[in-house]
C-alpha cells in the first residue's frame, strides 16, 4: 500500500488550496466571460457543463476512496498494535531472546534493553521534511514518544494526529493532539489547525529560551538582564498558525506569509500521517530514505526561521555577547495558545505498559 499512500499524499499537497488564498485572489471569472463574444461564451458554457459532470464523477471517486481507506485502516490496526507492543517492550518479538534466557546472562551482560529505544525519534529524523523541524534540544523529549496515531474526523471534516508520550521530565501531557479542519476535505481546502496546549514543567519549555546577559557597564542595575524568546522546535507544531477572525485587515504580504506557514504546517502533518505512521519501521531502518522520492523539496526551507527572533545584536556590546547564555532550565514559560487551541483536548492516557486506545473512526 506504499504507492497508494504516496499518491494520496501527493494529491493532497497538489490540491491544497488555503482558504485565505481563495479570499485574496478574487478571481475575475465574470470579467473574463463578459469579454468573450456571444458565440465563444456559449462554447464556454458547454465546457462548464462538461466540467460539472466531471466534478460529479470525481465526488463519487472521493466517496469510494474514503470508504476503501476506512476499510483498510481497520485492517491495519492489529499490525499497529503489535508494533506498539514490540517497540515499547510490552511483548517480545517472536524469534528473539526470551526473558528467561536473558535473565541467565544478566551477570555477564547486564539487563537487556527494553523494546526498541528511540524508535519514533529515529524514524522521524530520517524523513527529510521532519528532520528540518527537529532540533537537538527536542531529541530528549522525543525519546519518550511511544506511538503516533491518526484518524479521520467528520465534524468538521479533517483528520487528527495523536502523539503518545511516556511520563517525562519535560511536560505533563501523556497525549498531544493536532487536528486539521478542512472546509472541503476532498479538494482539500485547509481552514485551520488546532492542537493541545503543552503543559511544560518549569524551566523545560522547548519552544522558548531564556536569554541572560550581564548589565551594561556603569548600569545602576547590577542584576543580570533576562528575557524570553521564542525559538525553533518541533513542538511548535502544537502551536499552529492561526487565521485572524477579521482577515480582511491583513495586507497582501502578511496574508501570503500566513498562507505559506499554514501550507508548511499541513505538509508536516500529512507527512506524519501518510509516510511515518504506516511505514515507521522502514524510516527507522533508513530503508525508506532512498525509496521515498516523492517528497516536495520546494518548501523544505520555506519557513526556516519561522519562530526565530532577532538577537538584537545592534543593542548589545561585543563584551556582553560573550556573557550571553541560554538558560533552558530556568523559568516557567509556556507556548502561546490561541482560542482554538484552548478547545482542543488530549484523548486517552497512554500509560506505560498499556497500548493507547485506538483513535476511533468517526
Amino acid at each position: 500500500m506504499s504507492g497508494l499512500g504516496d499518491a494520496l499524499n501527493e494529491e493532497d499537497r497538489a490540491g491544497l488550496v488555503n482558504a485565505l488564498k481563495n479570499k485574496l485572489q478574487n478571481l475575475a471569472g465574470d470579467d473574463i466571460m463578459e469579454s468573450l463574444s456571444p458565440v465563444v461564451r456559449k462554447r464556454v458554457d458547454v465546457l462548464r457543463e462538461i466540467q460539472s459532470q466531471h466534478d460529479e464523477l470525481e465526488a463519487k471517486f472521493f466517496e469510494e476512496r474514503a470508504a476503501l481507506e476506512a476499510k483498510y485502516q481497520k485492517l491495519y490496526q492489529p499490525l499497529y498494535a503489535k508494533r506498539y507492543d514490540i517497540v515499547n517492550g510490552v511483548a517480545e518479538a517472536e524469534g528473539t531472546k526470551t526473558e528467561a534466557a536473558a535473565e541467565d546472562q544478566v551477570e555477564d551482560k547486564g539487563a537487556e534493553e527494553k523494546g526498541v529505544p528511540d524508535f519514533w525519534l529515529v524514524a522521524m529524523k530520517n524523513n527529510e521534511v521532519l528532520a528540518d523541524e527537529i532540533t537537538e534540544r527536542d531529541e530528549g523529549a522525543l525519546k519518550y514518544l511511544k506511538d503516533i496515531k491518526w484518524c479521520r474526523v467528520e465534524e468538521p471534516k479533517g483528520f487528527k494526529l495523536e502523539f503518545y508520550f511516556d511520563a517525562n521530565p519535560y511536560f505533563k501531557n501523556t497525549v498531544l493532539t493536532k487536528t486539521y479542519h478542512m472546509i472541503d476535505e476532498d479538494e482539500p481546502i485547509l481552514e485551520k489547525a488546532t492542537a493541545t496546549e503543552i503543559e511544560w514543567y518549569p524551566g523545560k519549555c522547548l519552544t522558548q529560551k531564556l536569554l541572560k546577559k550581564k548589565p551594561r557597564k556603569g548600569s545602576k542595575n547590577a542584576k543580570p538582564i533576562t528575557k524570553t524568546e521564542e525559538c525553533e522546535s518541533f513542538f511548535n507544531f502544537f502551536d499552529p498558525p492561526q487565521v485572524p477572525e477579521d482577515d480582511e485587515d491583513l495586507d497582501e504580504d502578511t496574508a501570503e506569509e500566513l498562507q505559506n506557514q499554514m501550507e508548511q504546517d499541513y505538509d508536516v502533518g500529512s507527512t506524519i500521517r501518510d509516510k511515518i505512521i504506516p511505514h515507521a519501521v522502514s524510516w527507522f531502518t533508513g530503508e525508506a530514505i532512498d525509496g521515498d522520492l516523492d517528497l516536495d523539496d520546494d518548501d523544505d526551507d520555506e519557513d526556516d526561521g519561522l519562530y526565530e527572533d532577532d538577537e538584537d545584536e545592534d543593542e548589545e556590546e561585543e563584551d556582553d555577547d560573550e556573557d550571553d547564555e541560554d538558560e533552558d532550565d530556568e523559568g516557567g514559560a509556556k507556548t502561546k495558545k490561541s482560542s482554538a487551541q484552548k478547545g482542543a483536548k488530549a484523548q486517552g492516557d497512554g500509560q506505560q505498559g498499556e497500548r493507547p486506545a485506538e483513535c476511533k473512526q468517526q
